[in-house]
This record gives structure tokens, C-alpha cells and sequence, in this order.
């Protein structure tokens, strides 16, 4: 393979051709080159990571352990000795305002960073390098326009990738949408899809950076009932980062503040769900944090 030539299934295509197609706002799905099929019983799914979590995980929750985590940037500190325990399959909401140190935790407990000093654990094991049993889910659904959604979802393909995708559209309420390309589908259609991208990979542990931030009020509450509804369901732990604080404890377990690379605030929510917005109980909590940010 050439350094200009990336190779999608059995179709080679150009790098420049692939970045036409993303970029251009106008590009017709139809021109899109045809998926190639697969052979019966071939395995085209990536080498594993590395992390060691893998094996315990599918779909059940693991736990986390931090202790004395710090972070640095030449002189800046960006996280300053987090201790923090999180047993497995607690929803927990981390709040900070921007430049707080969030997305860095999100990136040690990935393992695409290592701490500064101090150890991240994930169901006992130390992360050293990047973690199978970890998923991450970002603001933007970051789906590949040239794939139907589908492929989008079985995008590590492995033995009986289509059912296994179909099982997680079906989670998020898409199976009819299968063979959909991503522009026809709506921003929270979009976001639903990248959710089942996440839960085919059987997580233990679901990242959550700011997945609901542009979304409009309506999708948003939506998307609040799907998250509670397939954690319940798999049991995995949620790490949501968040702005804001609503949304924070409306779906946590437990609600962190993080400021100036510190956790300066450490609640449990204890009120069932679903929760009432009137709850005078919410409205004190939520006060409590927006001191605390």
C-alpha cells in the first residue's frame, strides 16, 4: 500500500478522493464507491489493544481507581493529585468549566496519555497504553459519509458483524434505518448511531465528552432517556463530561466538580429515577454545584 492509497475493505481509494467526499457538503451518497461484500467466515476486525480489561468486560461495569494523578503541560499543572474511586457500573457526572483538566482525565483513562506521576487501574489493572474496554463518545457522531449506517456501526467488522449491529441500532431505536446513509439523518439520529457504534464493543467503561452539547432541548431530553435506559440495561460505567449541570444530575449516581486540576466537589444524587425537575432536593444539589464550579 502506497503512503497516498488507503484501503477501505477490498477497495482501494485515495486519500484525496476520501477527502472530497467528507468535505463536500453537496457529495451525493449514490457516488459513493459500492461497500465491498464480505466472504462467508472472513475476519476482517483490527488487532486487539492492549489493554487488559478487555477479557472481563463484555458489557459489565468496571471499576476505576485513581491515585495521586497528576498531569503536566511543561510548567502547567493541569491535574493536580486526583484520588478517586468509582465502583463498577456508577454513573458519574464531572463538571468543570473550560480548561479544568476534564478532557485530560478522559484521555489518561483511555490510555492515549499517561499520567505525570501517580496510577490509573481499570477493574485492577494498571492502563498502560490504550484500553479495548474503554469507549469514548464525542460531542460531533464523527460518522464516515461513504459508509451506510450499518457499516457505520459494525465499522470493526469481526465474525457476525452485521447481527451485532443490528442488536445495537435496535438498542438506540434505528434498526429501520440501516441502510441509511449519515446526511439523511438528523443530528440526534447521528448521535444515536455513534451510541451504537460505542455499544457493539461490549464497553466497560462508556466516556461520554459533552455527547448532548449540540444538540437542540428536545433531542437532548431524548437522548437523557436513551443513555438511562441502555445503561440500565448493560450495566457498563458511565463517565459523563458536562457543562451542564442539569444534565449532570439528572443522570449521574454521583456528581464531581473538577477546578483548577482538583476534585473540589463529591455528591451522590440519591433521588429515583426518573427525576422531577420540581424536586426541591435536585434544585439544592444543583445550587451546591454551580457554587462549586
Amino acid at each position: 500500500m502506497t503512503a497516498n492509497t488507503a484501503e477501505f475493505g477490498h477497495a482501494k481509494t485515495t486519500v484525496g478522493d476520501r477527502r472530497q467526499q467528507i468535505y463536500r457538503p453537496d457529495a451525493n451518497p449514490a457516488s459513493f464507491p459500492p461497500q465491498p461484500s464480505l466472504q462467508s467466515g472472513e475476519d476482517v476486525s483490527p488487532p486487539r489493544l492492549d489493554g487488559h480489561a478487555s477479557a472481563a468486560s463484555h458489557g459489565k461495569g468496571l471499576a476505576i481507581s485513581l491515585q495521586g494523578v497528576t498531569n503536566s503541560f511543561g510548567r502547567r499543572d493541569i491535574l493536580k493529585g486526583i484520588d478517586l474511586e468509582i465502583p463498577a457500573g456508577q454513573f458519574v457526572a464531572i463538571v468543570g468549566r473550560s480548561g479544568g483538566g476534564k478532557s485530560t482525565l478522559l484521555r489518561l483513562l483511555t490510555g492515549l496519555d499517561s499520567p505525570s506521576s501517580g496510577r490509573i487501574a481499570i477493574a485492577g489493572q494498571e492502563v498502560d497504553g490504550l484500553q479495548s474496554a474503554v469507549c469514548l463518545l464525542f460531542q460531533e457522531a464523527r460518522l464516515l459519509p461513504w459508509q451506510r449506517v450499518l457499516s457505520n456501526v459494525g465499522i470493526a467488522r469481526g465474525p457476525d458483524w452485521r447481527e451485532t449491529a443490528l442488536a445495537a441500532l435496535r438498542d438506540v431505536g434505528l434498526a429501520d434505518r440501516a441502510q441509511d446513509w449519515p446526511a439523511v439523518l438528523s443530528g440526534g439520529q447521528r448521535q444515536r448511531v455513534a451510541l451504537a457504534r460505542a455499544l457493539v464493543n461490549h464497553p466497560g467503561v462508556l466516556l461520554l465528552d459533552e455527547p448532548f452539547g449540540a444538540l437542540d432541548a428536545l433531542t437532548r431530553i431524548e437522548m437523557h432517556q436513551l443513555l438511562t435506559q441502555i445503561w440500565q440495561q448493560h450495566r457498563f460505567t458511565p463517565i459523563l463530561i458536562t457543562h451542564d449541570v442539569h444534565e449532570a444530575i439528572t443522570l449521574a449516581d454521583r456528581v464531581l466538580v473538577l477546578r483548577d486540576g482538583g476534585i473540589v466537589f463529591d455528591e451522590m444524587v440519591s433521588q429515583k429515577r426518573p427525576r422531577a425537575l420540581e424536586d426541591m432536593e435536585l434544585a439544592h444539589l444543583e445550587r451546591q454545584v454551580l457554587r462549586a464550579v
